[in-house]
């Protein structure tokens, strides 16, 4: 019932538009009455993005999950998550993408479903880093970087109408993300110093009373 919706919805908004087409239309030809649109999809905006609860929910949920991963490794192992949900369908994903550069609702609700996952980053990160200096703040701007990455990595995907590799491109966004957040390596432990020899002689004493010095002072190490 719910992927017919969504078919049906999108059969009806490349023929009219968006605005043109309402719930009663998409119910009509999906075949079913409004209480079942409304028991899947809140709003008709809701129908063009389907997915992104059921991502969500998945996302945090990995995010919650105790692991020993270092949080920054594991939020952008969380964006790719993300990511997925794109690319498993690509031909759904594109549309959906020129829908919303066509249609000002849309973008607004799209960067509002943005808001949502930097914000599970976010206080994710803030849990991990509680205690640090800047912490919060710390937590706040690496969040913001992930997102940032992946929807760089993402609409490039989407203008070049699905063609290409997606995750590589997003690999090498997170990887200016790692390389100015994750904790740096931990430091060589310290060599042993070297021994230094201090000799005090008297003033004008002849250089072999101070070489004859320094000898005895190395042989009793």
């Amino acid at each position: 019932m719910r992927e017919a919706l969504v078919a049906a919805a999108f059969q009806l908004f490349l023929e009219r538009g968006y605005e043109q087409t309402t719930v009663d239309d998409i119910v009509a030809l999906a075949g079913v009455g409004r209480r079942s649109f409304f028991r899947y999809f809140p709003s008709k905006e809701d129908v063009v993005f389907p997915d992104h609860e059921r991502c969500l929910a998945d996302m945090t949920a990995f995010l919650e999950e105790s692991s020993d991963d270092e949080p920054v490794q594991r939020v952008c192992d969380a964006v790719r998550m993300v990511l997925r949900m794109y690319t498993e369908n690509p031909t759904f994903s594109v549309q959906r993408y020129r829908l919303t550069r066509k249609v000002p609702g849309l973008r607004a609700y799209e960067l509002s479903v943005v808001w949502r996952y930097e914000r599970a980053f976010a206080d994710y990160l803030r849990g991990r880093l509680a205690g640090r200096e800047d912490g919060t703040l710390r937590s706040d701007v690496i969040a913001a970087a992930v997102a940032a990455a992946h929807n760089n990595a993402l609409r490039s995907w989407l203008r070049s109408d699905g063609q290409g590799d997606a995750s590589a491109a997003l690999d090498h966004a997170l990887g200016f993300v790692q390389q100015a957040f994750a904790r740096p390596p931990a430091p060589c432990e310290a060599e042993e110093p070297e021994d230094v020899v201090v000799i005090v002689s008297r003033r004008g004493a002849p250089l072999w009373r101070v070489v004859q010095e320094i000898e005895g002072a190395l042989d009793g190490e």
